[in-house]
């Protein structure tokens, strides 16, 4: 996941030169450059809680898939998913961003400031995903090197956790991804099609028995829902960028489904059919 509705700082090294601050003259104020002089510098995670936090969330992963190489696959797979973000975050001068490991949750990267517009916040959010799924090359190698197929599944849930992260479900990446390209037809329409995916997700979790996602996802949702007509303050993309936004999307989700049933490919006997159904029943839908 990555946090775009970030505050305001001063300029720093990351931050793009002044003739790069220009932007589309019906743009918000908020959006041409940082503003703040007193905003503090975000420090980021201390190291002892980031160390914490990260065993915390491995031993979770690992009591609850019973195999410590999926649990150390979901682990590796979540930082460097959050990196793609930073990345893209110091890329289009939201940085220096900081990674956040959450108990039991995930991560979160974090920039210093908002980013100055709807497509920079879809480029940030898509950054995560497709750079995510670069976590998989050791796993695979590790499963040609050995021959077990614990690598493959590894793999497996590192394409996984970057496809889940695209379902447009706040507060998930693909709800900032998504959301900006409904609300170019609609503020409205972002706002009740988000929500409805949102409830749809919170009842799969409840009904596959992962509870914590649930009502994590509920909270999140109930929070947007409080917020009314999202993003309103910051512009929209324009029809061109939305096309963009929408093609990139796609992309990004086709390839992530594509590594995941291509990791189980091996496990499946070369079988693409029997791979989805394997790949399904592992996150809980029935076929």
């Amino acid at each position: 996941m990555s946090d775009i509705d970030t505050p305001i700082r001063r300029p720093g090294p990351w931050d793009p030169k002044p003739e790069e601050l220009a932007v589309r003259k019906d743009a918000p104020k908020d959006l041409r450059g940082p503003q703040s002089e007193t905003g503090a510098l975000d420090k980021g995670q201390s190291p002892g809680w980031a160390v914490i936090s990260t065993l915390l969330m491995g031993g979770f992963l690992w009591w609850i898939t019973g195999s410590w190489v999926v649990s150390v696959a979901v682990v590796f797979g979540l930082f460097v998913h959050e990196y793609g973000h930073v990345l893209a975050m110091n890329k289009v001068g939201m940085g220096p961003a900081r990674i956040y490991i959450i108990p039991f949750l995930g991560g979160l990267a974090k920039g210093q400031r908002a980013p100055q517009s709807e497509w920079h916040g879809v480029l940030v959010s898509l950054a995560g995903p497709a750079f995510g799924l670069l976590a998989m090359i050791p796993f695979v190698g590790l499963w040609a090197v050995t021959g077990q197929g614990e690598w493959l599944l590894g793999a497996f849930f590192i394409a996984m956790l970057n496809l889940v992260n695209l379902l447009p479900a706040p507060p998930l990446d693909g709800s900032k991804a998504l959301g900006p390209v409904l609300a170019r037809v609609h503020p409205r329409l972002e706002h009740l099609v988000l929500l409805a995916i949102g409830v749809g997700v919170v009842l799969w979790g409840v009904s596959t028995g992962r509870y914590i996602l649930a009502v994590f996802l509920a909270i999140s949702v109930f929070g947007h829902l409080k917020r009314g007509v999202w993003r309103e303050e910051w512009g929209q993309l324009s029809w061109p960028e939305a096309g963009k936004s929408l093609g990139l999307f796609l992309a990004t989700a086709a390839v992530c489904a594509a590594a995941a049933i291509g990791a189980l490919l091996p496990l499946a006997d070369g079988s693409a059919v029997e791979a989805v159904k394997f790949g399904l029943n592992y996150i809980g839908v029935r076929v």
